[in-house]
């Protein structure tokens, strides 16, 4: 499968879920090791007229999820995958759209991830995620655990 048709297969995805789909994500790029979603600041939008944090890692949490996802899709298993715990930290409020961009940490196996998946029927995968602010910093960081379960 193309990597433009992996793409329309998680954008349905995610539109297919109300809650995301009110989000009006959409799929900013995928290079095969990181994956950046965007997502306009006037349906995110607080009372201080920046980003709600649970947009922020609300999208982040998408992005680690699609990118564990389409790892799973690249590989050929079919899995499900669940966000298993997070760590979120906001450095700075954010005017602007808001664009997750979600890669493997550094210590991260993404070989072992699948391996574990395909022999032993789960495995789990650390996520860095973060959105960046225009002018250059970083609004929001968050780490992650994922974890895919095979379907039967």
């Amino acid at each position: 499968m193309t990597d433009d048709a992996l793409l329309q297969q998680l954008d349905a995805h995610y539109q297919a879920m109300p809650p995301v789909a009110s989000m009006h994500l959409t799929i900013a790029g995928y290079d095969g090791a990181r994956l950046r979603l965007r997502a306009p600041l006037a349906v995110h939008v607080n009372d201080k007229g920046c980003a709600f944090g649970g947009s922020l890692v609300s999208l982040m949490t998408l992005a680690g999820w699609g990118l564990a996802s389409l790892q799973l899709q690249v590989a050929g298993l079919d899995a499900d995958v669940f966000v298993a715990d997070s760590q979120v930290r906001y450095l700075a409020p954010l005017f602007a759209d808001l664009e997750a961009v979600a890669g493997f940490a550094a210590d991260a196996d993404p070989a072992g991830f699948l391996d574990a998946v395909r022999n032993r029927g789960r495995g789990r995968i650390e996520v860095q995620a973060s959105v960046p602010l225009p002018e250059g910093g970083v609004a929001t960081v968050m780490q992650a655990r994922y974890v895919a379960i095979a379907r039967r």
